[in-house]
């Protein structure tokens, strides 16, 4: 299963979701997207204009979202429904 962190630097709400998809996400692959640090400026303008009063937003493979704020509990519900493989 993949799973996408969008997030930003210096983003304390960002680190805690990150702090949380730790102790669930050794067994799926984590991408962390910097809708900031894009080396496109127009891909950065896109995903600050989707994401940035979201941040952090976790998205599976299969396109669901998860916006902050998620506790362990709600990230591994959102896993479990939003598993490809199940």
């Amino acid at each position: 299963m993949k799973l996408t962190l969008y997030s930003t630097q210096d983003c304390h709400l960002c680190e805690q979701a990150a702090d949380l998809l730790k102790q669930v996400t050794e067994k799926f692959d984590l991408e962390h997207v910097d809708i900031a640090g894009s080396a496109d400026p127009a891909q950065s303008k896109i995903l600050v204009e989707k994401y940035g009063i979201r941040i952090p937003v976790i998205k599976s493979g299969l396109g669901e979202e998860l916006d902050w704020p998620f506790d362990l509990e709600m990230l591994e519900k959102f896993i479990h429904e939003n598993n490809e493989s199940v």
